[in-house]
C-alpha cells in the first residue's frame, strides 16, 4: 500500500495487489471486504503472510464473546501475532461499522466499550514488511444468541492472475 504519489509504476510480474472494498448497501450499512491478487504466482513470503493474517482473523472472531472488552481482544490479537512471527498492531485492526465506515467499539486499548449483541465489526489484520503487505478483512455479526456470523462468503483465499 503505497501513497498515491508513489503508485505512478506499470504493474509486473510477481507484484501483488490488495483490493479493499468498503461501501455501503441499500440499508446504509457499511461493511468492507479486502482480497488479493498476485500477477503470476504466489510467493513463499506472500502465502505465509496471508496464512498468519487468515489465522489472526479467526484467532480474533473466536474472542468476540458478548461481555468480552475490546482492549483485551487487541492485547490477545498482539499476543498472537507477535507470538507467531508478526508485528504489534498499531492502527486499528478491527472496529464496528453501521452507518459510518469505522465506528465504536473499536479494537484498542482505549475502548471501554465490549461486545454486545448486533455489533457488525470489521476484522482486518495485516503484515507489512519491506517486500509485502497483507490485509484479510471480513466482517461479522454477532447475533442476539451470542453466535458470530461471517457476513462475506467470497473466499478466502490469494487469487494468481
Amino acid at each position: 500500500m503505497w501513497h498515491r504519489h508513489e503508485q505512478g509504476r506499470t504493474i509486473r510480474e510477481g507484484d501483488h495487489l490488495n483490493l479493499l472494498v468498503e461501501n455501503n448497501g441499500p440499508g446504509g450499512f457499511y461493511t468492507e471486504i479486502s482480497r488479493t491478487f498476485v500477477f503470476g504466482r504466489t510467493s513463499n513470503e506472500l502465502q505465509d503472510a496471508f496464512e498468519l493474517c487468515k489465522e489472526a482473523q479467526k484467532a480474533t472472531v473466536q474472542r468476540l464473546k458478548v461481555g468480552v472488552p475490546c482492549r483485551d481482544i487487541l492485547v490477545a490479537h498482539n499476543d498472537y501475532m507477535t507470538s507467531h512471527g508478526g508485528r504489534e498492531e498499531k492502527r486499528l485492526y478491527s472496529h464496528g461499522q453501521g452507518y459510518d465506515l469505522v465506528e465504536r467499539p473499536l479494537m484498542r486499548q482505549d475502548e471501554t466499550m465490549t461486545i454486545a449483541p448486533g455489533m457488525n465489526l470489521a476484522v482486518h489484520p495485516t503484515l507489512s514488511t519491506p517486500s509485502v503487505f497483507m490485509i484479510v478483512c471480513d466482517n461479522f455479526l454477532v447475533n442476539a444468541d451470542g453466535s458470530v456470523e461471517a457476513l462475506h462468503h467470497f473466499p478466502q483465499q490469494i487469487f494468481e492472475m
